[in-house]
């Protein structure tokens, strides 16, 4: 009787352990930035910065250096598998519902460093702090 408890106990520990490690796994592969951040980011590291909101939203302001990868297109998908899973991934949107998923999806893809610009484009846009091209 006693062996079976010994035995249970140790199950149920090694359980919680493999548990808490996941999660510290999941957390740390999506990094939630700012705008000081992601700009030291795109200066020091070969970064693909990805802006997933329309084609319409991208042509009015954007993020100089940014692609377009429409997270709501019918190909995003596919548009995803055409990145570099070896170089590290910024992502925004408007306001960082759309990016937020998509880093998910990254993450679920086999991305390895996948950064998320906090409050998306339009907390940023007039801080001056990143280069923002605009539309005339």
């Amino acid at each position: 009787m006693k062996k079976l408890i010994s035995i249970t106990l140790l199950c149920l520990l090694m359980l919680i352990s493999i548990g808490c490690v996941d999660k510290k796994a999941d957390s740390s592969d999506i990094k939630l930035v700012t705008a000081d951040e992601m700009k030291q980011i795109i200066e020091l590291e070969d970064v693909q910065v990805v802006d997933v909101r329309t084609a319409s939203e991208f042509e009015a302001v954007r993020i100089k250096s940014a692609q377009n990868i429409d997270f709501n297109s019918p190909t995003f998908e596919e548009d995803i598998k055409k990145l570099d899973k070896s170089k590290p991934v910024v992502l925004y949107c408007k306001g960082g519902a759309r990016s937020a998923k998509c880093a998910k999806k990254l993450k679920d893809e086999g991305f390895k460093k996948i950064y998320d610009l906090e409050g998306g484009i339009s907390k940023w846009e007039h801080s001056k702090i990143l280069q923002i091209e605009k539309k005339s």
